[in-house]
């Protein structure tokens, strides 16, 4: 195989994220029935934290406190505890992307992997005990943890450190954000693979090695 480390982000590349199911049962538990409307309304303040957060603007505790602000005054309950009840109920519902499971047993023999991703710490190692995968990965850099956040090259360069710097063309970058996984792999010099959703397009100016609609496709890319 052309790569000896490929490297994933997390969310919606590996992992299923539905925000609004888990928000629904996270305010289940004080006794609000979360709708749509009120999901439309969280993702006005929540979209622009985070597109400030992957622009190194803001910190990771600023995020998580923020959008959660207003229904902290609602309810009396401290915005940090409403979030950390949010992925406590994110980790509880997370789900494999189809395919993911078979793309890492294949791909484990042949390369080493790890998971470079701008969620927060407190999600991904729950995370990856609940889906049974916590063994398929040799790294796990998390920006909360670093400090900086895809697409910078310094988190790139941070994870290329703890893999001992392989050449650059044996890594590959996995991931779904053009913004952020495309970009970040391109920044830093690697190849990327882009796993495009329904409904999202490229911006202009970034340009992936490969672009794929589901995770079987990138095993046929590596020949596995």
């Amino acid at each position: 195989m052309k790569y000896t480390h490929v490297l994933f982000d997390a969310d919606e590349t590996l992992f299923s994220f539905n925000a609004y199911a888990g928000l629904k049962r996270m305010f289940a538990t004080y006794d609000i029935d979360f709708t749509p409307a009120d999901y439309d309304h969280y993702q006005l303040t929540n979209k622009s934290l985070w597109l400030a957060y992957q622009d190194n603007k803001i910190s990771a505790t600023h995020l998580q406190v923020t959008r959660f602000s207003e229904w902290a005054t609602k309810l009396k309950v401290p915005a940090q505890q409403l979030n950390d009840d949010f992925l406590t109920a994110m980790a509880e519902i997370c789900q494999p992307l189809p395919g993911a499971v078979e793309l890492l047993t294949k791909l484990k023999p042949n390369a080493k992997l790890g998971i470079i991703t701008n969620g927060f710490t407190q999600l991904q190692a729950r995370r990856l005990e609940h889906t049974g995968l916590k063994d398929m990965f040799d790294w796990l850099v998390i920006s909360e943890q670093v400090g900086i956040a895809k697409p910078a090259v310094e988190i790139f360069d941070h994870t290329f450190e703890l893999m001992g710097n392989p050449a650059k063309e044996q890594i590959l970058m996995v991931g779904d954000t053009a913004n952020s996984d495309i970009l970040g792999g391109m920044n830093a010099g690697i190849d990327t693979c882009w796993l495009q959703h329904p409904g999202f397009e490229l911006p202009s100016g970034i340009t992936p090695t490969y672009k794929i609609t589901e995770l079987v496709q990138l095993q046929q890319l590596l020949g596995l």
